[in-house]
């Protein structure tokens, strides 16, 4: 079955002087602020639109790697992922570079590294992102 997940952005005012609120309608947990200069300078309290990718592509490769783990007959205890996304003004976002650290028992550092660009290439958000060079670095904790 097919799921939609939604959110909506209100903006106010022009791009450099302007504000706005991104609500996550799916979820319901609020709203936050978004700004130009929480973009491309200083976050300052507010998200961006890098922020809330980086959010959703290290849920999605973590989720990707415990699955493909489990699968492979070795589920792991704890995954911790972060997402670091660049933006540069003008530019757009120029790459993205996912680290995992795994707590993997019985599995090796070489099998943890092939199973984590395994996920990397294959999980939904990745796969969206495909324009975009995405980067790795894998260890056991």
């Amino acid at each position: 079955m097919a799921t939609t997940r939604s959110a909506h952005t209100v903006w106010e005012g022009s791009l450099t002087e302007g504000s706005g609120t991104v609500t996550f309608d799916s979820s319901g947990i609020g709203e936050q602020a978004v700004s130009w200069p929480a973009r491309a300078e200083q976050a300052n309290g507010k998200t961006s639109p890098e922020e809330l990718i980086a959010a959703a592509h290290s849920s999605c490769f973590s989720m990707a790697l415990s699955h493909g783990l489990t699968g492979a007959g070795t589920p792991p205890e704890r995954l911790v992922t972060s997402a670091d996304v660049t933006f540069q003004p003008g530019t757009g976002i120029t790459g993205i570079h996912l680290t995992v650290e795994g707590t993997v028992p019985g599995l090796d550092e070489a099998g943890f590294t092939s199973a984590a660009e395994d996920a990397k290439a294959n999980c939904p958000v990745s796969q969206a992102l495909t324009g975009t060079t995405i980067t790795l670095t894998a260890k056991l904790a």
